[in-house]
């Protein structure tokens, strides 16, 4: 089988997304699917060398432009894109089935290729997650993806329900999560000394809960906590509301990713406080799979997100945006060794379910349906 994964951005990219789509292709190829991988190219960077990983036999780097050519290059679009992507796989965009995960891409292939095998997937709902004045713009796009795409794939069960809800139609979306590449053996971890081994690997976008993890790290004395992640601008910002009487703080920056697993699988808490917010409805974070994956015991938000791949048993759950109640979760684990101890192993046991691998045999199951039909073109 041999597919096309489009992808109109540059990488690498410092956002989550980016790390998504090449770990998606990588797992691909592993499982013996060729892959046309079509992106942006940032000059003298190979995006699987830069995520640590190694780029399957079958996968092919097709860079492909979104920008004009120099002095104009600084104006770029995805029309622009997908007009270069159409002049380099001419009749091919018809033939072979289509991978896509962006939003506006997938709207032009579904207008401008009707017919074409398109397999779409669905991160978020953006005709909820937009400003105010772009909403009913983003759900004119939703509703001709819903309506061209031969099949769809959410994130979540929340982004499934909602797509459904707005709009009905042939596309059913299939819930499948993102994942992680589960390190096959881990340090031994200093349980023992577990509130000094606590860990948030993530964005600071402000719903993530990163300022919120802060404000509760000034009622844990005694602890050290490990943030992964964010800008200078960012850091600067959280660093300045560190209290010098709680616990210890340390902002680690922006890291490799190889990096960021290494931290993760030798700490022992691991904390997840998003906000309960519209971008948290949608959420299928890979950080909590990498959590689940380095063995960590997790201390979460309570929302039904996160709640669709933990059980009751499997997490400290609190309520989000309360720095005391992070807190108060935080210290139940650091107090309790052997109950950290076990949290770590019975979540690092399940996250052999949420790798990529098994997330790719999941999308060959419906990429392979696009084989047995014949699609004409237009």
């Amino acid at each position: 089988m041999k597919i096309i994964y489009a992808f109109p951005e540059p990488l690498p990219l410092d956002r989550a997304r980016g790390l998504q789509a090449v770990s998606t292709v990588a797992a691909l190829g592993r499982a013996g699917i060729e892959v046309d991988f079509a992106f942006v190219p940032v000059a003298g960077v190979d995006p699987f060398t830069h995520y640590g990983l190694n780029r399957p036999p079958g996968v092919t780097l097709i860079p492909i432009a979104r920008s004009l050519p120099w002095p104009l290059s600084r104006l770029h679009s995805n029309r622009l894109f997908f007009a270069n992507l159409r002049r380099h796989f001419g009749d091919q965009l018809y033939r072979l089935p289509l991978l896509v995960r962006h939003l506006k891409l997938a709207a032009l292939i579904a207008e401008r290729l009707p017919g074409a095998s398109m397999l779409y997937e669905a991160h978020e709902v953006f005709g909820d997650t937009a400003a105010a004045g772009k909403r009913e713009a983003n759900r004119a796009l939703e509703r001709r993806i819903m309506a061209g795409a031969q099949a769809v794939v959410a994130n979540s069960g929340a982004t499934a329900r909602r797509l459904k809800e707005l709009y009905p139609g042939p596309a059913v979306p299939e819930v499948i999560p993102n994942g992680v590449d589960r390190p096959g053996q881990l340090p031994d971890k200093p349980w023992a000394d577990a509130r000094r081994h606590v860990i948030y690997a993530g964005s600071f976008f402000p719903w993530k809960g990163a300022a919120e993890l802060v404000h509760a790290a000034a009622g844990l004395p005694g602890y050290c906590i490990t943030l992964v992640g964010g800008d200078e601008a960012r850091i600067s910002e959280l660093s300045s509301s560190v209290s010098d009487e709680g616990a210890e703080v340390l902002f680690a920056g922006h890291l490799p990713h190889a990096q960021v697993m290494s931290r993760l699988s030798a700490a022992c808490i691991a904390v997840l406080p998003n906000r309960d917010n519209t971008d948290s409805s949608f959420t299928s974070p890979i950080k909590l799979f990498e959590y689940m994956a380095a063995g960590c015991a997790i201390v979460a938000s309570d929302l039904p997100a996160l709640r669709e791949i933990l059980n009751g048993e499997e997490a400290i759950w609190v309520r989000p945006g309360d720095p005391d109640a992070l807190a108060a979760g935080i210290r139940r684990l650091g107090e309790d060794a052997l109950l950290a101890t076990r949290m770590g192993q019975r979540v690092r046991e399940k996250s052999i379910r949420y790798t990529w691998d098994a997330r790719a045999g999941r999308l060959m199951v419906i990429l392979g349906a696009f084989g047995q039909r014949q699609v004409a073109r237009p």
